[in-house]
């Protein structure tokens, strides 16, 4: 039962890239055959949920550069125990980035991926099922602030040459709102 909304939100889920078509078909078969797929005591793999944060103009993403695993990545976390993997993306936006000012442009899913977090201390290496949403930052001029988590967090334009990350995962998302904006000014 407590799956079933996300199954119905990658059901609806049109995926744009090949790779996509991949994950959304992983993360799918990952959820019927786990019934502890929120959770992270489920040692090969975990939900994750992530945000594409754009600031209150549109024109720019937050990134951060994770303490952990020290890569540019976008802001997000575990579901631990939450199947409301849209309201998971929401308050870790909000707790990593340090706003509180943040709304869903869409509650649909913007992007899917999934990836092999290696072994680290006591966790043996899993896999994060990623799932992500477009937001955005409702007030300007609000600050950012860093946290426990982040070496930095910065803005980025939609340039993906200028990133400090080419992993596809993070430029992928770029590439949709680059899409999204092109249609939109057309």
């Amino acid at each position: 039962m407590h799956r079933e909304r996300i199954l119905k939100l990658l059901h609806n889920y049109e995926c744009k890239y090949p790779e996509e078509q991949v994950y959304k078909k992983n993360i799918m078969d990952f959820i019927h055959m786990h019934s502890d797929c929120f959770e992270r005591s489920c040692r090969i793999g975990h939900l994750t949920a992530s945000s594409f944060l754009l600031n209150y103009e549109e024109d720019k993403a937050l990134l951060m550069h994770h303490t952990k695993l020290g890569i540019w990545l976008q802001l997000g976390g575990h579901c631990d125990g939450d199947p409301d993997v849209a309201a998971v993306a929401l308050k870790e936006a909000r707790e990593e980035s340090g706003i509180e000012d943040i709304d869903f442009i869409s509650t649909d899913i913007y992007d899917v991926d999934m990836h092999l977090v290696p072994a680290r201390k006591k966790d043996p290496s899993h896999y994060h099922y990623d799932i992500r949403f477009l937001l955005k930052v409702t007030n300007p001029n609000l600050p950012i602030k860093k946290n426990s988590e982040s070496l930095d967090l910065r803005w980025f334009s939609h340039d993906v040459t200028k990133l400090p990350t080419q992993q596809r995962s993070v430029t992928r998302m770029f590439d949709k709102w680059t899409n999204l904006r092109s249609s939109i000014t057309i």
